[in-house]
């Protein structure tokens, strides 16, 4: 369906009708940009667990991405957005159109994916090492087949040959040994869960060495020629009919194409060929990531509670005082509003105040310049860690209102002990709304950027898959002599950031970094509200 400048039915629309059409059995996805973020999100949460989408995003280039006043807001543009979206509506994201085509055609034609196990069989080496690469890269395993099974291979191919997976003819040209007999064998070993063929071919072969063979074979016509490489109709039965005989998925790897007839056996039977083994392999990887899509629990509506009086008057007395953002401590007395866990912290006016604080606190302390105005601190002199008497408090104290090129308040925080740091953000996309940013945090965030995003509210399904997204998710898990962090809270703080955001549209942006592991207990150590003045 081509939708045009979408000026009275648009992307959504058309995803909507093909998800409630019969004969539809995947459905492909080119977009350049979706003006109805939730609509879109909600639509294909519905039809995903029961059809596989398969989407190419083509509007993210990085000269797209927005430039924000927090550290969310600098990182996040239009590409990891959609692929933030894409993950959370269960849209399988590709990045050529040639996959786009490819795995949408593997999605209407094969059976499901039971697990992630596959059997690779060959007339050449290369391919199948290519192949095996590229599943190990894309999450599929290629096991070593059982000493039984390797037994029973062996049997069928030559002694030098390789019987461990991927099964390595080492160029026997026998077809009904690679087409019908490896592949069948494989399939009822129980082993795998998917198979891949190369080299599968005949008269694309032949027709390759007729020009050398012609003077030896007598200068007989190609068209006789050929003839030698027909498929006797046993075979053919065999070969194509695989997939569907043992309700697994088979695809194809070969350098010819239709104008070889196994190719177009194949090809006339819906069974996808590609032209490069690389794309074979990443072709399974969607079947596989459709089957854990299928797989994840049933979406249910988030309720998002009520407005915290408090809250809202904070916010609304800064925007009458012009306000860009919330100064450190008052954002945490915000998100404190809605149970978000943040340090034990007091702002001095004065040096007194300042020791006072720390004494009733306890040593050691942190010390931060605490003004709206100074919306990053990092670098500046602006911060002092591991404050341990009044003497180093006196001090660094002086040290930041210097800094800082006057006598602003001062933040006096309880030191929080932790080595894990981590990231919670927002910020706001037209036609999206708010959408929320985890990942790893602390002062290198910027330069690992190993974060995720999904679209608020969220639910604890939606958390937690981000929790796993992201690079460093091990860090979440038991990790030298640290416990594991308190997923349900951490889940819990992300929600309630996705909430904050809804229940307050003139927060702007949203960055709480670093969180800080403490023990298992994730703490707010910093945070940063920008607002949006629309009074």
């Amino acid at each position: 369906i081509s939708l045009g400048n979408e000026a009275n039915i648009n992307l959504v629309d058309a995803l909507e009708y093909l998800g409630e059409d019969e004969q539809t059995k995947a459905i492909i996805l080119y977009i350049e940009g979706i003006r109805e973020g939730q609509r879109f999100l909600d639509v294909a949460r519905k039809l995903t667990p029961r059809k596989p989408v398969v989407a190419l995003y083509v509007g993210g280039c990085a000269s797209g991405a927005r430039a924000g006043m927090s550290h969310t807001g600098a990182m996040a543009g239009p590409d990891f957005l959609y692929n933030g979206i894409l993950k959370q509506a269960g849209i399988i994201r590709v990045n050529s159109i040639e996959d786009l085509y490819a795995h949408g055609w593997t999605l209407a034609t094969q059976p499901p994916m039971q697990g992630r196990r596959v059997g690779v069989m060959t007339n050449s080496g290369g391919p199948s090492t290519t192949i095996a690469c590229t599943c190990d890269a894309v999450g599929l395993d290629v096991p070593r087949f059982s000493d039984h099974l390797q037994k029973e291979i062996r049997k069928h191919i030559e002694p030098h040959a390789s019987s461990a997976n991927p099964v390595d003819m080492t160029f026997d040209l026998s077809m009904k040994k690679l087409a019908v007999t490896l592949p069948e064998m494989v399939m009822e070993s129980g082993e795998v869960d998917a198979v891949v063929l190369h080299g599968t071919m005949m008269t694309g072969y032949l027709k390759e060495i007729y020009p050398t063979l012609k003077d030896i074979i007598g200068n007989i016509p190609l068209e006789e020629f050929l003839k030698f490489g027909q498929i006797d109709r046993t075979l053919e039965a065999g070969t194509f009919a695989l997939s569907r005989k043992h309700n697994m998925p088979m695809v194809i790897s070969s350098f010819f194409d239709h104008e070889d007839n196994y190719i177009k056996g194949y090809l006339d039977t819906n069974t996808p060929v590609f032209y490069t083994p690389e794309n074979t392999a990443r072709a399974l990887a969607s079947l596989y990531r459709y089957k854990q899509i299928k797989e994840r629990a049933p979406h249910k509506n988030v309720a998002v509670p009520k407005i915290r009086k408090p809250a809202q008057e904070m916010i609304q007395q800064a925007l009458k005082n012009k306000q860009k953002a919330l100064d450190e401590h008052a954002a945490k007395k915000l998100l404190a509003c809605y149970g978000v866990p943040v340090t034990k912290e007091e702002p001095a006016k004065n040096l007194e105040e300042a020791l006072s604080i720390a004494k009733k606190i306890g040593y050691p302390v942190a010390l931060k310049a605490c003004s709206w105005k100074i919306m990053h601190k990092s670098g500046k002199g602006l911060i002092a860690l591991n404050v341990e008497n009044e003497l180093q408090l006196k001090r660094e104290f002086k040290n930041i209102q210097k800094n800082a090129g006057g006598k602003i308040p001062v933040l006096v925080q309880a030191m929080l002990k932790g080595s894990r740091e981590f990231l919670v953000g927002m910020t706001r996309f037209t036609g999206f709304g708010p959408c929320v940013v985890f990942g790893l945090g602390g002062v290198f965030t910027e330069v690992y950027k190993d974060t995720t995003l999904r679209m608020a509210p969220l639910t604890d399904a939606d958390a937690r898959e981000m929790f796993a997204e992201i690079r460093a998710h091990k860090l979440l898990e038991e990790f030298r002599g640290m416990p594991k962090v308190k997923i349900n809270k951490l889940s819990k703080l992300v929600q309630a950031v996705g909430n904050i955001a809804l229940l307050h549209p003139e927060i702007a942006e949203i960055d709480l970094n670093p969180i800080i592991i403490s023990e298992a207990e994730p703490v707010v150590a910093d945070a940063l509200m920008v607002l949006e003045n629309k009074l």
